[in-house]
């Protein structure tokens, strides 16, 4: 099956969030599965530097008049074929791959991630005379175009499909409807049953509207998005798309993290010998000045700082953490009040609370792999891969009940305990009550030190890859490819 991925991130290249950790991990899995994935990315400077044996396949002009280049390479540090869009104007500026560095949104936004849709469609239409994809996948708004693109394709004998994965419906893409004109797709586009979103241009709706299949990345977080209260306008079109919508749970790249053979940590273990967790533990606290209290549990937080991670929650508990003899290590960055905050926090108590401001993906695996406890309290999140990594390296999840995290973390109740499937802790009522008992819970089963080996080991060995989310990509396509063809 040949399919052609097509996203703004991938890890290590470029990364703001998970996205770029499941673009990089899931065409290897695919490819693993047997298939034939490509991508197709932006020509930010780390991917260009990073681009092997790189050909020019076409010199094309987009359909506001602009001259770009199209390259097929090869992407080193990852080991996959990549078609990048070479515009160093679009995509080779100061800041982040969507914001200036006075954290304000480009301008030009739409046209720089318009053309990978636009791109992905001419790749679709032929434009690789010895590689044409049978599956155009695009992930989040960014790349949300390559499904309206394919859809105006004109009539071809051969019909390519296209699958649009929702990481995040809070971030839409929305842009002013005079922009319209200039991407090239057909009037009628522009329309309720279109890119239409209350008078605005919304590059998510095309890819909701448009694609052959919708996929979103954990199956609860496919349920809410068809609800008013996390549909963010859009849950009438996914209801009405209801059959063409499914939830495939993210995995986690395991040659990436995994503590028994991962480099930035300071000893490997497994879930058969933690040792090296509890000596990740004693470096991490000498490191930070944290106090050396081996009864002590260690809490981490990697995280964008914003209420939507709950970490507000967390300000509002954070003395009786303490007061219980707990000790805090948090690392991230986003709003300059709740950073102040923790901040102001860590000066109080820095025998006990290490904070960070920024990301450093080394710090992050040294965290999980030090902690005993991964504090994931948000009020909505699609999937989330925090806990997965938190599982992985032993750090027990305490989570609230929603979106990835309900289908991945078992609370700790008497019941679970019993039946060996709890891997974690859970709170309902997204308040500092919940998340307080929740805390209560872990503090409790820390204490009792055998069944928290054995909580531990459970979360440890679980199978968390990207097999079977591989497996479940592989049936979809073949539901929307039934037959082969060859170029």
């Amino acid at each position: 099956m040949k399919v052609l991925q097509v996203s703004a991130e991938i890890f290590p290249l470029i990364k703001t969030g998970g996205l770029a950790d499941v673009a990089a991990a899931l065409p290897v899995a695919l490819n693993a599965a047997g298939g034939d994935t490509r991508l197709l990315l932006p020509g930010f400077a780390p991917i260009m530097a990073d681009l092997r044996a790189s050909k020019v396949l076409a010199v094309l002009a987009a359909p506001w008049g602009e001259r770009l280049v199209v390259r097929r390479g090869h992407l080193a540090s990852l080991d996959l074929l990549a078609y990048v869009i070479d515009r160093p104007e679009l995509y080779c500026r100061p800041g982040t791959p969507y914001e200036d560095l006075q954290h304000q949104p480009f301008a030009d936004n739409y046209r720089r991630f318009a053309l990978l849709g636009w791109v992905a469609s001419r790749l679709a239409s032929g434009l690789d005379s010895d590689w044409r994809p049978q599956v155009v996948h695009s992930h989040d708004w960014h790349a949300a175009l390559a499904s309206a693109y394919v859809a105006f394709l004109p009539v071809q004998n051969v019909h390519v499909a296209s699958v649009y994965t929702v990481h995040n419906l809070a971030y839409d893409g929305l842009f002013a409807p005079r922009h319209f004109f200039e991407l090239g797709l057909p009037p009628g586009a522009f329309s309720v049953d279109g890119l239409e979103f209350h008078g605005q241009m919304s590059f998510m709706k095309a890819g909701l509207y448009f694609s052959d299949h919708i996929t979103t990345v954990s199956p609860s977080y496919a349920l809410e998005i068809q609800t008013p209260e996390d549909g963010y306008g859009m849950d009438g079109l996914l209801r009405l798309r209801a059959n063409a919508l499914t939830g495939i749970l993210n995995g986690v790249d395991e040659s990436v993290w995994d503590p028994a053979r991962d480099p930035a940590i300071s000893d490997p273990f497994d879930a058969h010998n933690t040792e090296g967790k509890r000596r990740c533990k004693a470096w991490l606290r000498q490191e930070l000045g944290l106090a050396v209290q081996n009864d002590a549990p260690l809490f981490g937080i990697v995280s964008r700082i914003t209420e939507q991670k709950g970490l507000h929650l967390v300000l509002n508990v954070l003395d009786e953490l303490l007061a219980q003899g707990g000790q805090l290590v948090m690392m991230g960055e986003g709003d300059p009040e709740m950073e102040a905050a923790f901040r102001q926090r860590a000066l109080a108590s820095p025998q006990a609370v290490s904070v960070h401001i920024g990301y450093n993906e080394r710090f992050a695996h040294r965290i999980f792999a030090a902690t005993d406890v991964t504090l994931v309290p948000s009020s909505f999140e699609p999937c989330g891969l925090t806990q997965l990594y938190g599982l992985k390296y032993g750090s027990l999840p305490l989570v609230h009940h929603v979106g990835g995290l309900a289908d991945t973390v078992v609370d700790c109740t008497l019941e679970d305990l019993a039946n060996e499937t709890a891997n974690g802790f859970v709170f309902y009522r997204f308040d500092a009550q919940g998340l307080r008992r929740a805390m209560s819970r872990a503090f409790a089963l820390y204490a009792r030190k055998a069944e928290w080996r054995a909580v531990r080991k459970r979360a440890m060995s679980q199978p968390l890859g990207w097999d079977k989310a591989a497996a479940q990509y592989v049936n979809l396509y073949r539901k929307l490819c039934p037959e082969p063809f060859q170029n």
